[in-house]
This record gives C-alpha cells, structure tokens and sequence, in this order.
C-alpha cells in the first residue's frame, strides 16, 4: 500500500466465512466463538492474516452505542 491509496477494510464475517469454507474442504472442522460472542476471535483471526478488521457492523458495537444514548438520555433528560 502507499501513501496515496485508502487503506481497504474488509468485512469480517465475509473473511471469515472464506477461511472457514476452505478448511472445511480440506476436511477440517473449524469452531470460532464455542465460549462467547464470536465477534472478537474473528477479528483475532483477521488480525492474524494481517487484515485491519472494519468495525461498521459489529452488533455488539452498535448494542454498546444504544445502551450508552439511554444513559445519557436518562441522566440529561431525566428519562426512564
């Protein structure tokens, strides 16, 4: 990449869904996320292939975003 070309993002589960098609076809039985929200071992898993994983998208992000306005609201507007 230079200095004049936008770094790219790709969408996690797209990458991940790859990943996983071709280890299945080798015969592998890949498993992501068995203990929690798989979200952050595909990120760890993009990472590791050098791939800078996109947030946009990522529910718990936008879960956290929702969760943090309705506190905000309640406390500045006095709302439940």
């Amino acid at each position: 990449m230079t200095d004049s070309q936008p770094a790219e993002s790709y969408n996690p589960w797209t990458v991940v869904n790859v990943v996983f098609e071709h280890l299945a076809d080798v015969g592998l039985h890949p498993v992501l996320g068995v203990t929690g929200h798989p979200g952050e071992p595909a990120a760890e898993l993009l990472r590791c292939l050098g791939i800078r994983p996109d947030p946009q998208g990522d529910q718990r992000l936008a879960e956290e975003t929702e969760t943090r306005l309705a506190e905000l609201r309640q406390a500045y507007l006095e709302e439940p």
